[in-house]
């Protein structure tokens, strides 16, 4: 069966088309991104602006006509955290609906740190034990642990790089106090996250699962060949915190000049690194591996693990 995952997010909106069974891993056969980074268009109030609903619509559109031209049997259209936060969002998701011609399933924050662990898990198997997620987007950060496929903690907390980039960061570079005031309110709003996660089992693996972490994982950490020549990509904390001083002193012109550091990352890569290193630190992490599985593939397994244990002729 081919199913296609639409990923409305707060930077991209992203198709991946997959062949999929029952039992079997998903095989990917297109991968197609639009980037939007919608935190540009918020307005004064916090609705997303008709500017960026528009573009917004343009991108589902282009998305869908991919999804028919490939012969996407079912189309799971998701939205995180910029669609469901802003002020505006329920006239947002009726005209991304009109769009897609379907519904659209808006995900809470604890919702995508549940997929995203699902994937993960699913990615280093159950000799991984104890698994810690850290994963950022332009609206967010989740956060997941636990021994299992269902994490026994999942939070969601904006501090997404977007939003923070926005809030924080808006020069260009941005000055030294600009990047100490982002860690401290990153440090402040992470501190009842580590306090709920404290009483958990230390982990095996931590893990970090998104497109910015893998960047800066190119960046500051380094690769090493797994079972089958699998890339194996780390990041250390310290080597991060080294780093971030002399991401901040450059202009985002010269950022993407930098290996891992992509044109669509290079205004939003400071937030990242300081919410992450502060992330790392509030729990205790040394060392992140970067998971080629987040969250599209984290809904694309539930749906195939449904059918899976779907009655024969249901």
């Amino acid at each position: 069966m081919r199913l296609g995952v639409l990923d409305i997010g707060s930077n991209t909106v992203h198709l991946l088309v997959a062949d999929v069974f029952p039992g079997g891993r998903p095989l990917g056969r297109t991968s197609e991104r639009t980037v939007l980074r919608l935190m540009r268009y918020l307005g004064p109030d916090g609705e997303i602006t008709e500017e960026g609903i528009q573009a917004l619509e343009a991108a589902v559109s282009r998305a869908r006509e991919i999804a028919a031209t490939e012969n996407v049997e079912e189309l799971l259209a998701t939205a995180t955290s910029a669609v469901r936060e802003a002020a505006n969002g329920a006239e947002v998701i009726a005209r991304i609906e009109a769009a897609l011609g379907q519904d659209l399933q808006v995900l809470g924050g604890e919702t995508e740190a549940r997929f995203t662990f699902l994937a993960v898990r699913r990615w280093f198997g159950w000799a991984a034990g104890q698994i810690l997620l850290i994963d950022i987007g332009g609206g967010s950060l989740e956060l997941a642990a636990g021994p299992e496929e269902l994490p026994d903690a999942a939070a969601s907390v904006p501090l997404g790089a977007g939003r923070m980039t926005l809030a924080y960061l808006p020069g260009d570079p941005p000055d030294e106090g600009a990047v100490q005031r982002l860690r401290a309110h990153a440090d402040q709003t992470l501190q009842p996250v580590a306090d709920a996660f404290a009483g958990l089992a230390r982990p095996d693996l931590a893990v970090g699962s998104s497109k910015a972490i893998r960047s800066l994982a190119r960046l500051t950490g380094y690769s090493t060949n797994g079972p089958a020549g699998v890339e194996r990509l780390r990041m250390p904390r310290a080597s991060l915190e080294s780093w971030i001083p002399r991401l901040a002193r450059l202009p985002a012109s010269a950022r993407q000049e930098l290996p891992g550091i992509t044109p669509d990352r290079t205004f939003q890569i400071v937030a990242a690194a300081v919410v992450v290193h502060a992330a790392m630190a509030a729990l205790g992490v040394d060392e992140l591996e970067v998971a080629p599985w987040a969250l599209r593939e984290g809904v694309l397994l539930r749906y195939i693990e449904s059918m899976a244990w779907a009655p024969p002729g249901a």
